[in-house]
């Protein structure tokens, strides 16, 4: 997987990029979600940058995820928590962890796939759901002041 700078938009956004992609398909109201709450924005991103982030997230699955017998994708926890590493500072993890936790409810299903992610991130992270139910920021660019689970996609 590509490194992007410490909790640099690029970052954040391959997180909600990975959440889109976790039950295997990104879903037309995940996308409607994105817009509804303006996460491309407030991550600091355009969408031809956050189009860019996707893309390379595939790139990168393509190259060093596990492949099923079925053909999806399988990202084991280890990466996942390469990718999780990426975001350091306490409020944008909460911040990152609302905004999956919004593309993961979009569909009103919860997938193993989108379970182990938003599980693996409150762990790794340290963060308890009641911690994210309400910390939204207009902008993130405020800023500048072996297990065995797997994500499919």
């Amino acid at each position: 997987m590509r490194h992007y700078p410490s909790d640099s938009p690029e970052a954040m956004g391959r997180l909600v990029a990975l959440t889109l992609m976790a039950d295997g398909a990104i879903d037309a109201s995940e996308l409607k979600q994105l817009d509804h709450t303006d996460t491309i924005r407030r991550l600091g991103l355009n969408e031809a940058s956050f189009d860019r982030v996707i893309h390379e997230l595939c790139d990168d699955m393509l190259a060093s995820a596990h492949r099923t017998p079925t053909g999806q994708l399988e990202l084991d926890v280890e990466n996942i928590d390469l990718l999780l590493a990426e975001v350091k500072h306490p409020l944008l993890r909460k911040q990152v962890l609302r905004m999956m936790l919004d593309v993961v409810n979009a569909d009103s299903k919860l997938s193993g796939g989108e379970a182990v992610l938003v599980a693996e991130a409150m762990k790794f992270w340290g963060i308890d759901l009641y911690e994210v139910s309400d910390c939204s920021i207009p902008s993130l660019r405020l800023r500048s002041q072996g297990r065995h689970e797997h994500v499919r996609a």
